[in-house]
């Protein structure tokens, strides 16, 4: 018996409690034998995707017609391209890890690459889960995007063997466009142990300046890229723990293939004015302040909290050159601030990655968890009887428990008429529209309300009943909009009176009536499709790229309720 696949199948049994409900709700899952495969795809897609629980098993694709991928997400575009991510999971009972990846797995996610981004293709038979992420997709390369696969084949046993590596080659997608990965209960106990403090020493070159400053000590000088890559190679992501950004990769990331480029160059030596530089914070640092340049500074506790994506970057740069037999050059250089702050300050280190962070999106739900209003909010909500979960956290969320990035979304459905933002703009949700999501009228009734109705919707979407039409796969946001219009109508005041006065009410309203606002909203729904195609065949890919954009609101706001 393998010790970390015994680990992995242990964890398994927390896992499983965690999903049984969503599982059986939303999959027809319930029997043992189906659900601890199950559980295993969701910790894979939560772990390698650093999900929130909801939106990891939102992932899962798996059941019949599943097309040979188990789970699926879709990014928002940017700059012209999306991502996608698609697993194909195999757990075997049997805890030996002796075996390898299925080849018949690996020809399955070659077939579903070749199908899923060609328009033209006949999916044939796949279960509606899957159709609409894939709709999602393909609605995104008809509208010019170029999408980025990642592609993940995940057992508790070995990597696949040589003649499924020959698939992948024969398939010839290209490295720039598909990429394929690995994950097993090695890479997954790798992920999730927990990091041990990174104490090392860092070797500048030329002159630094130090000095003494607010109970602080900061340090700026230059670092040559080969030393930034043998301290990557030596502590890896527990360097990352404190950046709050994930590694978005080198291929179709402009900044980091920019970064390579740059190192491979004869441009080399001047690296160290071409990039911002990397921050790094620690507990305690020291040197020898005899010398005069080329400082050996030890440190304690060192994290990087700016620079993460260029770090990674020279590492595989360095990787790439080995494989060669080459280095990265020796004239390369990269600028550092060190940073040592008092014990146990979170604050200023948010607000030092805030500041710092400016060449890669960051995932701003974690900077914007100290404003004032989501302390506020998080007040106003507990007293509803509610838990506000303005921060990350781990383990599966409660029916009281209120996520930020859910209550976002579900507010620029219901309240803000935006339903086309809330489900595809997400990145902005706590960027450009922060304002108009959490303005200062915002208060805890309102939030918990707009997260009420918006479940109802979501629910239908996940897991459709009869006799819910197509459309409710795709339409959540906006028949959550309706829905919210309605609520309004029957307590008879507009938005802005909506406060923990008429919370109970309100309550009661979406108990009583929460359905019947579902199902008179998907009848507007479809009102409106027909006012806009005049009456012609919808066909599933035309109603993805409905629901993208905004010009079905306006034919929703002209409807009597």
């Amino acid at each position: 018996m393998n010790l970390n696949a015994s680990i992995i199948d242990q964890r398994l049994a927390g896992v499983q409690d965690d999903i049984r409900e969503w599982a059986a709700f939303e999959l027809n899952v319930a029997d043992p034998g189906r659900l601890k495969p199950l559980a295993f795809a969701y910790l894979c897609v939560k772990t390698m995707l650093d999900l929130d629980p909801r939106d990891a098993f939102d992932c899962l694709t798996d059941g019949g017609g599943d097309f040979g991928v188990d789970a699926m997400q879709v990014s928002e575009e940017a700059d012209g391209e999306f991502a996608v991510t698609l697993f194909q999971v195999k757990y075997k009972a049997k805890l030996d890890a002796d075996a390898n990846f299925e080849e018949n797995g690996i020809q399955a996610l070659v077939n579903a690459i070749r199908h899923i981004f060609n328009p033209n293709a006949d999916l044939g038979a796949i279960n509606d889960r899957l159709r609409a992420k894939v709709e999602e997709a393909r609605g995104l390369v008809r509208d010019g995007c170029i999408p980025r696969v990642r592609a993940i084949a995940c057992n508790n046993g070995l990597k696949w063997n040589d003649q499924a590596q020959k698939m992948i080659d024969l398939a010839a997608f290209g490295d720039d466009q598909v990429t394929w990965e690995h994950v097993n209960h090695d890479v997954l106990i790798g992920i999730l142990q927990r990091p041990k403090q990174v104490d090392d020493t860092l070797r500048f070159i030329g002159r630094a300046n130090v000095e003494d400053m607010n109970f602080s000590r900061v340090c700026i000088g230059r670092m040559p890229v080969a030393e930034v890559a043998d301290l990557m190679r030596s502590h890896g992501d527990r360097l990352l723990e404190r950046n709050i950004r994930r590694y978005l990769g080198l291929h179709g990331n402009r900044i980091n293939e920019g970064i390579q480029k740059t190192l491979q160059s004869d441009s080399s030596s001047n690296f160290y004015f071409f990039n911002n530089g990397l921050t790094l914070v620690c507990t305690d640092f020291s040197y020898n302040a005899l010398q005069s340049s080329d400082y050996q500074v030890r440190v304690e506790n060192l994290q990087i909290v700016n620079g993460g994506q260029s770090c990674m970057t020279i590492l595989k740069t360095a990787k790439l050159l080995e494989s060669q037999g080459k280095s990265l050059p020796g004239d390369a250089s990269v600028l550092v601030r060190l940073y040592k702050l008092p014990k146990g300050n979170e604050d200023i280190v948010f607000q030092i990655t805030q500041a710092t962070n400016s060449q890669n999106p960051v995932d701003l739900k974690d900077l914007k968890s100290n404003d004032a209003i989501q302390h506020q909010l998080e007040t106003s909500i507990q007293l509803l009887g509610f838990t506000y979960r303005r921060k990350r956290f781990d383990g599966s969320p409660r029916p009281a428990d209120i996520t930020a990035g859910a209550a976002a979304e579900a507010i620029l459905a219901v309240w803000r008429n935006a339903p086309h933002q809330a489900k595809f703009l997400t990145r902005e949700h706590f960027g450009k529209l922060y304002v108009t999501v959490f303005p200062d009228t915002v208060n805890g009734a309102q939030v918990v309300l707009a997260v009420l109705v918006y479940r109802i919707a979501e629910n239908h979407r996940r897991r459709p009943v009869q006799p819910d039409p197509p459309l409710v796969r795709y339409a959540s946001c906006f028949i959550a909009m309706r829905m919210g219009q309605r609520l309004l109508k029957d307590l008879n005041r507009p938005l802005n009176d909506v406060n923990h006065l008429c919370f109970i009410q309100a309550q009661q309203l979406i108990e009583e009536r929460g359905e019947s606002y579902f199902r008179d909203s998907v009848s507007d729904i479809e009102v409106a499709l027909k006012n806009l195609y005049r009456d012609e065949q919808v066909s599933t890919l035309q109603l993805s790229a409905t629901f993208r954009r905004g010009d079905l609101i306006q034919k929703l706001l002209a409807l009597p309720l």
